[in-house]
């Protein structure tokens, strides 16, 4: 809970010899929460209580949001310091990757990765899923986009007529909306423009610019791949490791809200509720917080119901399983002061 972590963040404020701000987006399977653009004014609520330090930390867990949020919170901190330090425990990936890029230095413990920056778009004309509601899309990953041309293009298919490739791009728009695939494109070079803006905060070498931004748009192969700490060192990333006192308080500190947001066990609704008819719950998702800012948590409360199926109606019919509801009572932000 956060009055049990101050202690934490006073101390890795003390040994940092900065100021602390703490932004975790938890992973727990149903109820994954996303760097999100309406945290910008919580971020600016905690920076104001900072008093313009020399430096600012931010303690970083997150699989990743919207891109042009990263952006946000780096320029924010930025106005707010001299010196810009993320500290990442275990994950950073996609765009908590982008928030690193701008920061004068990332400490890495020897379990943090960091991952691509080649985004997916969710657009309401993207394709839709088969047999799902005419809401729910498709994502189209933006490198995937331009992997298929590039299969086009190679050794293997060996398309170079001009003609041909304009047909290769006509049969995609017959499967992908025409909008949507500007839309990927679109994201694609802006998420370029953006790395780079972030690395040239601290980064004159434009060769080595230029590698990263190859490697984490696209070059990686995979979104799911990942970055080390020594690779992110071979990569050219401003990378330092913990100290081994600084390396006890990360982990404190991430062990202590992992607890919190349950993070060891997938939400289900139907064990949530187990053997009674109706239950309440209260979950937290996502935290920011810092010494002289308090907590803003984001929770999702609700009440799950079980109703029992009918009994069969007709010899050796096979018995239905029971109607799991879950209705959303509270979705949001909470506040909690400093202690």
């Amino acid at each position: 809970m956060y009055s049990d972590r101050i202690s934490f963040y006073k101390a890795l404020e003390k040994a940092r010899d900065s100021k602390l701000i703490v932004y975790v987006t938890g992973d727990r399977v149903g109820m994954q929460a996303q760097i999100h653009a309406g945290i910008r004014d919580y971020f600016a609520n905690h920076l104001d209580t900072f008093n313009l330090p020399k430096k600012i930390s931010l303690y970083l867990y997150s699989l990743g949001g919207e891109i042009l949020a990263g952006w946000t919170v780096v320029n924010m901190i930025r106005q707010f310091c001299e010196e810009f330090e993320v500290i990442v425990p275990s994950k950073a990936q996609s765009t908590a990757t982008l928030i690193c890029l701008g920061a004068n230095k990332t400490i890495m413990t020897k379990q943090a990765t960091l991952g691509p920056i080649d985004p997916s778009t969710n657009n309401p004309l993207n394709p839709a899923f088969p047999g799902a509601p005419p809401q729910i899309r498709v994502p189209l990953s933006v490198e995937a986009v331009a992997g298929y041309f590039e299969l086009a293009k190679s050794e293997q298919i060996g398309i170079k007529d001009e003609g041909h490739l304009a047909n290769i791009f006509l049969k995609l728009s017959e499967q992908v909306h025409p909008v949507a695939l500007g839309e990927v494109f679109r994201t694609r070079g802006q998420i370029q423009k953006l790395a780079e803006k972030l690395l040239k905060f601290h980064m004159n070498d434009f060769d080595k610019i230029k590698g990263i931004i190859s490697l984490l748009c696209g070059g990686a192969g995979s979104h799911d791949f990942t970055l080390n700490r020594k690779a992110a060192l071979e990569l050219g990333l401003p990378v330092d490791k913990p100290s081994q006192e600084d390396y006890n308080i990360i982990c404190d500190i991430h062990d202590d809200f992992w607890k919190e947001l349950q993070m060891d066990s997938d939400f289900n609704p139907n064990i949530v509720v187990g053997a009674q008819s109706q239950v309440n719950y209260s979950c937290t998702r996502a935290l920011l917080e810092s010494v002289t800012g308090g907590t803003y948590k984001f929770i999702s409360e609700g009440i799950i119901t079980k109703t029992p199926a009918p009994p069969p109606t007709i010899p050796g019919q096979q018995q239905a399983f029971p109607t799991i509801y879950d209705q959303r009572t509270f979705e949001g932000w909470r506040y909690e002061p400093p202690k």
